[in-house]
């Protein structure tokens, strides 16, 4: 199965609290969303944790995905530790998604099916 790993950006904590308690309830989902205090690989895979209703992935290429992300993509890393420093009226997270990317194409194909 592949993965993907993408940074999002910034959001306020209550907002990020809000649409997981509406939209990550079901294990079978494609996707995921994860935030963190401080944008660093350490702290994303250590939010993996806290993804309610876990969907039964391979958690391994899960992180091996993230490992690649933050090999490639050092500008928009930075970019996401610029936002977060500068963003300083409330709490805030960086935002990131985790897909399964078989799931993913099977829900884009249902929505397609006539």
């Amino acid at each position: 199965m592949a993965y993907s790993f993408d940074l999002i950006g910034v959001a306020p904590l209550l907002t990020f609290f809000n649409y997981q308690q509406k939209n990550e309830q079901n294990p079978h989902r494609p996707k995921a969303y994860v935030g963190s205090y401080n944008c660093t690989l350490d702290s994303f895979i250590n939010a993996m944790d806290m993804i309610p209703k876990k969907p039964e992935w391979n958690w391994d290429e899960v992180v091996e995905s993230m490992v690649k992300f933050w090999i490639l993509h050092e500008e928009k890393i930075r970019l996401c530790e610029s936002e977060l420093a500068t963003d300083t009226e409330e709490p805030s997270l960086v935002i990131a998604r985790v897909a399964n990317l078989e799931a993913l194409r099977g829900e884009f194909e249902l929505l397609f099916d006539v």
